[in-house]
């Protein structure tokens, strides 16, 4: 019963989203779903009538084998931190606008640059590098070895460059994109010029998912401003969502001043990752296939007919 438990002690957006990315996945994975039905395919999504539940499906699907257990984990876990617990997303709907924006970026970049089919793997990505603004600084452990919070979806795009091959990690990579473009359009990187938030909640999202005016965080009870005349469209149910949190005293103010610093060198990683990638990628693409390293699913469309064998 703790399994149970856990689930609906998560927020209700995350615990969703988790549990159709697991069954999703489970389903296509064992075959009793036909993967090249749910996977992205140009073929089908360009002909007429265009196949448009591709482009849901395709984010609902982790990578195969031990990747249904991983992706999954790692979708449920930060996404909640995120939704529960995050000062950027005051209200569920700034949340889900967010998951958007960062599932329509990497749609975008894979349908014009890295090809991938399936994405769930790409949305974990982005929930991690989302989440690691919070925990700037914070150590943790990534398998043996300890570094500092906002690396670590650097170190999982490594991790997945070794194990499983180039391919996947560019379309993970897609997702790490999408968070750090969320941010530059947020106005949370000042520097480059951006000082006010572009991407803003629509009204109509607001209307559906109502306005909470008392939240609660892990860290205490927080109460929202009224707006006269606020109404919801029927989702308003009781969701626990939590307001934005202040800082106490002087030290916040020095932790923005050394993060300039981190984001040039997790820019100067990043770049090397990349140039890792194109380098055991062009050397895979010579003397070997990197689809063939884990799995007999496809992750690229080179091919359009595609399946689990």
């Amino acid at each position: 019963m703790w399994l149970t438990e856990t689930f609906f002690s998560a927020p209700p957006i995350t615990r969703t989203l988790a549990a159709l990315v697991f069954l999703l996945s489970a389903l296509v994975y064992t075959t009793i779903l036909p993967y090249r039905l749910f996977n992205l395919s140009y073929l089908h999504l360009f002909q007429l009538p265009p196949e448009i539940w591709r482009i849901f499906t395709s984010l609902l699907i982790t990578f195969p084998n031990l990747g249904v257990f991983f992706d999954t984990y790692f979708f449920y876990t930060y996404g909640a931190k995120l939704e529960s617990a995050s000062p950027r997303f005051s209200q569920r709907a700034d949340y889900v606008t967010y998951i958007c924006f960062v599932c329509l970026v990497i749609l975008l970049l894979n349908l014009c640059i890295v090809s991938g089919q399936v994405f769930a793997s790409a949305i974990a990505v982005s929930f991690i590098t989302t989440w690691t603004r919070e925990a700037w600084g914070q150590p943790i452990i990534l398998v043996f070895v300890r570094i500092p919070a906002q690396y670590l979806p650097y170190g999982l795009l490594l991790s997945t460059l070794i194990l499983w091959s180039p391919e996947a990690a560019m379309i993970e990579a897609t997702g790490l994109v999408a968070a750090h473009l969320y941010d530059l359009l947020t106005g949370l990187y000042p520097a480059s010029g951006i000082k006010r938030n572009f991407i803003t909640t629509p009204g109509w999202v607001n209307k559906m998912f109502g306005t909470q005016h008392v939240v609660e965080r892990p860290y205490g009870t927080v109460w929202m401003p009224r707006v006269a005349g606020e109404t919801a469209w029927g989702l308003d149910m009781s969701w626990k969502r939590f307001g934005p949190g202040r800082t106490l005293g002087g030290e916040g103010a020095s932790v923005e001043r050394q993060r300039p610093k981190g984001l040039i060198l997790a820019a100067m990683v990043m770049g090397g990752f990349l140039v890792l990638c194109c380098i055991v990628g062009l050397l895979f693409l010579r003397y070997g296939d990197p689809s063939g390293w884990f799995s007999n699913v496809p992750l690229s469309s080179g091919s359009e007919e595609v399946g689990v064998q």
